[in-house]
């Protein structure tokens, strides 16, 4: 399985952004998806979760209101939308893929995702 990310960059707060990931390689429909975040010194931290038919969300209170997650399954891919950006959204964003499919209660543990894109930095300015 493959994950790659893409459109980070740097925003000014109060701006917006939209994070892509790509996957290839499995069933991409079948398995749960979730973006984390990550900064220098500190543990990676869970974003937003989304089920195989896009149908359940969860996302952590931190985003909660200002984030979107959201898939494309004939696409393969999983997206993140970030309004009202905050400079303590800088981070490097993940995606990754949940190890169990069909999953009904989405986790924000990062040891039930098993594959991890590379990253990409956001970069919010005050």
């Amino acid at each position: 399985v493959q994950l790659q990310a893409s459109g980070g960059g740097l925003v000014q707060a109060g701006g917006s952004l939209r994070l892509s990931c790509a996957a290839s390689g499995r069933t991409f429909s079948t398995y749960p998806m979730g973006w984390f975040r990550q900064t220098p010194g500190k543990e990676r931290e869970f974003v937003a979760a989304i089920s195989g038919s896009g149908l359940n969300k969860s996302y952590a209170d931190s985003v909660k209101g200002r984030f979107t997650i959201s898939r494309d399954n004939a696409a393969n891919t999983v997206y993140l939308q970030g309004k009202s950006l905050k400079p303590e959204d800088t981070a490097v964003y993940y995606c990754a893929a949940d190890r169990s499919p069909y999953r009904r209660v989405l986790t924000a543990d990062p040891t039930s995702y098993d594959y991890w894109g590379q990253g990409t930095l956001v970069t919010v300015s005050s």
